[in-house]
């Protein structure tokens, strides 16, 4: 995540984070619950492995589930923002975790380049950075990082919003499900739109990967404008 990018995830909210993701993405702990058993797929169960987490920054579910399942596992949680890895630490340490993970404030691009990891996450970032550019070097950098045929598991938004009206509308009746008003659920779309770029389709997804160095992925999860894809370094 670029510096800017991350700016917008201030205390205040990085505090309301938590319970926000979990109306915005139905199926939140699904989501994380099936990347973890894919790695555990992938690297193969009561395996040693090095996890390397971009922007780990808020729940930290990727790390409290996968730790759960893998005792073997250790992680290195990166996010540039400050606010957003206190968040996450709290998470970690409630899980009784931090011995197995390394924090890092910064990006990924800061890590050094000969550093190699078994798996890597990148969950609800990618339609945060803006332009194409920014999208195709974090998943750059954290192809460099990765071991030949090390598994990645992607996820986040997809569609450019507005071309998608009637998934819309559901974004805003699943607020008022959870007890938003009116002037709420306005404001939160309002929020939505201005402050995310997401890839404009599944299509674009595959080709920035294809060009970060990775193989056709497979999507094993869609929720509204949500995707999940697991691929790995080719």
């Amino acid at each position: 995540m670029t510096a800017d990018a991350a700016a917008k995830f201030d205390p205040a909210r990085a505090a309301e984070y938590e319970k926000q993701s979990r109306i915005a993405l139905a199926g939140y702990e699904a989501c994380h619950d099936l990347a973890a058993c894919l790695l555990a797929a992938s690297l193969g169960a009561g395996s040693t492995a090095t996890i390397l987490v971009a922007g780990a920054g808020g729940t930290a579910n990727e790390i409290v589930v996968a730790g759960r399942l893998e005792p073997n596992w250790s992680f290195v949680a990166v996010d540039p923002s400050h606010p957003m890895l206190d968040l996450a630490i709290s998470r970690i340490e409630a899980a009784g975790l931090m011995d197995r993970t390394e924090v890092v404030v910064g990006a990924v691009a800061d890590l050094p380049s000969d550093r190699q990891f078994d798996a890597a996450t990148l969950i609800g970032v990618l339609h945060h950075l803006p332009g194409r550019e920014a999208k195709q070097a974090i998943l750059r950098d954290i192809a460099t990082r990765l071991k030949p045929g090390a598994p990645f598991i992607l996820a986040g938004n997809h569609y450019a919003y507005a071309s998608q009206p009637l998934m819309m509308a559901a974004w805003a009746q699943r607020w008022r499900m959870n007890g938003a008003s009116t002037e709420e659920i306005e404001s939160k779309l309002g929020k939505i739109l201005q402050g995310a770029d997401p890839p404009a389709s599944e299509q674009v997804v595959v080709d920035l990967l294809a060009e970060a160095g990775f193989d056709k992925p497979l999507r094993f999860f869609s929720s509204l404008f949500w995707g999940a894809w697991i691929t790995k370094r080719g």
